[in-house]
C-alpha cells in the first residue's frame, strides 16, 4: 500500500475472475450422472434389488402381461382343474372353469392403480399437513392438528364402508383414495414431531435470517431430511391400500367391475376352498400374490434407505473411499 492509502493493482489478490461456460447439455449430463450414481448406490443393497425385481414383475404383469395372457372366460378349462404348472392352465381353474393365472394377471392393473392413488393421496396430504404444521406453529398448527386428531378419532373401516355404500366408486384410483381416506393423519402426526426438531437447527435459522422464503426452506432444508420417513409412510400406505381394498371387495362392500383378488378370495371361500385341501389352491394363489406385492414394497423402501437417509449415505460413501 502506498503512503497516500492507494492500493497498487499488483497488491490486489483477486484481479480477475474465471468464468466457466457450462452448456445446457453439460448440466443435463451432470444431472444424469448423478441419477446413475444414486441408482448404483441403491443397487448395491440386495433389498433394493429384490423389491425392484418384484415390483417390476407386477408392473410387467399389469401392462404387457394383460396382452400376453388372454382375459379369463368360463371356458378356460374344466371345473376345479388342479395346478399342473405347465400347459394352458398352470395354476388351475376355479369352480367356473376360469384360469386362475389369467384372473391374477388381469386383476393386477386395477390393484396397481389403487395402490398408487391411495399411497400418493395419504402420503401427500399427510406430508403437507405435518410439515406445514410443524414449521409454522401458532394458529396454523392448532387448526391443522385439530383436523388431524379428528381424522384419527374417526374409525377408518366404518367410515370407508359408509362412504363406499353411498358413493359406490368404480375407478381404481378413487377406490384407493377412499380406502385411505383418513390414513394421512398418522403420517401428519409423525412428520410434525420431526419438523419441530429440525426447524430449530442452525442452518434453518440461518435461512430465516437471510430472508429465504418459507416455501424454499420447506422444500430445500426440511423436506430432504424427512424423505426416509416419508418413504416409509408411502410404503405403509400402499400396503394399507392393498389389504383394505381386498378386504372390502371380499366383503362385497365395493362394487365390482372386472376381476379382483378380493373377489377371487370371496368366491373360493364361498365354495368351501378354505377347508378343502384339494381346492385350497384357489385361496393360496391370491394370498401369495398379495403377500409378495407387500413384501416387495417393504424391501424397496428398506433398500432406498441408504439413498434418502443422509447419514447412511455418507457412511456408505466413506466406507467405499477407504
Amino acid at each position: 500500500m502506498a503512503d497516500g492509502g492507494e492500493v497498487h493493482e499488483a497488491e490486489i489478490p483477486l484481479d480477475s475472475v474465471s468464468v466457466e461456460d457450462v452448456s445446457r447439455w453439460d448440466r443435463i449430463a451432470k444431472q444424469l450422472r448423478g441419477y446413475w450414481e444414486t441408482f448404483l448406490l441403491a443397487w448395491s443393497d440386495w433389498r433394493f434389488k429384490a423389491g425392484l425385481v418384484i415390483l417390476s414383475g407386477f408392473v410387467f404383469a399389469g401392462t404387457i402381461g394383460t396382452v400376453l395372457v388372454d382375459a379369463p372366460t368360463y371356458q378356460d378349462g374344466g371345473k376345479w382343474d388342479s395346478p399342473t404348472f405347465v400347459g394352458e392352465n398352470p395354476l388351475g381353474t376355479d369352480q367356473f372353469g376360469q384360469d386362475i393365472l389369467a384372473l391374477l394377471v388381469h386383476a393386477t392393473p386395477d390393484m396397481l392403480l389403487m395402490l398408487a392413488g391411495g399411497a400418493v393421496f395419504a402420503t401427500g396430504i399427510g406430508a403437507f399437513v405435518g410439515i406445514v404444521s410443524g414449521y409454522k406453529g401458532g394458529r396454523a398448527d392448532e387448526v391443522l392438528m385439530t383436523l388431524t386428531d379428528t381424522a384419527m378419532m374417526i374409525p377408518g373401516l366404518p367410515l370407508i364402508i359408509i362412504v363406499g355404500a353411498i358413493w359406490e366408486p368404480t375407478s381404481p384410483i378413487l377406490v384407493g383414495i377412499l380406502v385411505s381416506i383418513n390414513a394421512w393423519a398418522g403420517t401428519a402426526r409423525s412428520l410434525r414431531s420431526q419438523v419441530l426438531t429440525i426447524r430449530e437447527e442452525e442452518y434453518v435459522e440461518a435461512s430465516r435470517i437471510m430472508g429465504v422464503s418459507t416455501g424454499s426452506i420447506l422444500r430445500k432444508d426440511i423436506t430432504p431430511q424427512l424423505l426416509p420417513l416419508i418413504l416409509v409412510n408411502f410404503v405403509m400406505s400402499g400396503r394399507g391400500v392393498i389389504f383394505n381394498s381386498v378386504a372390502l371387495y371380499f366383503l362385497g362392500v365395493l362394487p365390482v367391475e372386472g376381476v379382483n383378488w378380493g373377489v377371487m378370495l370371496e368366491k373360493a371361500y364361498t365354495a368351501g376352498a378354505v377347508t378343502s385341501t384339494e381346492l385350497f389352491y384357489t385361496v393360496l394363489w391370491p394370498l401369495l400374490t398379495i403377500v409378495l406385492l407387500s413384501w416387495g414394497l417393504i424391501m424397496l423402501s428398506q433398500g432406498l434407505d441408504r439413498v434418502v437417509n443422509v447419514r447412511v449415505r455418507d457412511r456408505h460413501e466413506g466406507e467405499g473411499a477407504e
